[in-house]
């Protein structure tokens, strides 16, 4: 429920404002941590890189969070910090030779889906989410948070921030539209496949 939601933003927020950055933390993990967790796991499809990117999400969060200056919602920042942790680990997996403890992961939202190729399946909703996972990390990503969290394209643009550019409103509102034409471009090579494999008609949407 979005009331839940911003409740748990004011407790983060407020912890923070505080001082206390380990009670905030340990409050974010607790709201969000499973959630991103399971992106993470989405992303990268691996669970030990999955759980090496939570540590490093969580490193970043802790050091972070004093600086943070609430100029977007903290879940919409945190986003932000495990895209770049996955990335960061995706491109550069020997980067971390001794990650911390996985320690308090949940290990629940690492699960992993069946190994079996798309067409060996026998459910349809495993084959499209096949051809999903088929995608490029950076793709995936983006139908996570715009299909399955539901995020708004200006919060989507802060996320998916790749640039030095100052994020100022302009230059987001440039990223949103760029996102958008990518979201579109994906869903037509999704329609493609989908139709290929014979998983829809031509008219049905992929996504």
């Amino acid at each position: 429920m979005a009331t839940d939601r911003e409740k748990l933003e004011q407790e983060i927020r407020e912890l923070s404002q505080r001082g206390d950055t380990g009670g905030a933390v340990e409050r974010a993990l607790q709201g969000y941590g499973m959630e991103i967790m399971r992106l993470m796991a989405s992303v990268l499809h691996n669970p030990e890189l999955a759980k090496d990117a939570f540590s490093l999400f969580c490193e970043n969060l802790l050091k972070g969070l004093p600086s943070f200056r609430w100029e977007s919602s903290f879940r919409t920042w945190a986003y932000r910090l495990a895209r770049n942790s996955c990335y960061q680990l995706a491109h550069a997996p020997s980067a971390r030779e001794t990650p911390v403890s996985s320690s308090g992961i949940p290990d629940a939202a690492l699960r992993q889906r069946s190994d079996t190729r798309p067409w060996q399946r026998t459910s349809v909703k495993e084959r499209f989410r096949a051809l999903r996972e088929s995608l490029e990390p950076e793709d995936r990503m983006l139908l996570l948070l715009r299909v399955d969290q539901r995020l708004a394209w200006t919060e989507v643009a802060r996320i998916m921030w790749d640039s030095d550019e100052p994020m100022t409103s302009a230059a987001l509102s440039r990223k949103a539209t760029a996102l958008r034409q990518q979201f579109q471009r994906i869903k037509t090579h999704l329609r493609q496949m989908a139709t290929e494999q014979g998983l829809l008609e031509q008219d049905q949407p992929p996504v």
